[in-house]
């Protein structure tokens, strides 16, 4: 079946910057979108970033202008740049991918804390 692994999660500063990176094992089926998603401590999942299959990008309200998602269609990665971080963004991050069969694939999670 179809891995995904994530990294580059940790913890820094207000202000700090991260960049989170995720990766497929394999691809046996069409993408229709890849993103990532955070869940915050008695806080639902929510959508932070995703990226259609050719190109096209939506971003959470609370992370627009500062956080960026990219890939690399020949590394099976896609990332997710996260700057000028505040307190608020510090939460559970797990990456994405949505295929044309409708079946959804989960990263493991990589923590992100930002306090001062």
């Amino acid at each position: 079946q179809v891995q995904l692994v994530e990294s580059g999660g940790g913890s820094v500063q207000p202000g700090g910057s991260l960049r989170l990176s995720c990766v497929a094992s394999s691809m046996s089926f069409s993408i229709a979108s890849m993103g990532w998603y955070r869940q915050a401590p008695g806080k639902q999942r929510e959508a932070v970033a995703v990226m259609s299959r050719v190109g096209n990008t939506n971003y959470a309200d609370s992370v627009k202008g500062r956080f960026t998602i990219s890939r690399d269609n020949a590394k099976l990665t896609w990332y997710l740049q996260m700057d000028s971080l505040k307190p608020e963004d510090t939460a559970v991050y797990y990456c994405n991918l949505f295929a044309t069969d409708k079946n959804n694939y989960w990263g493991q999670g990589t923590q992100v804390t930002v306090s001062s």
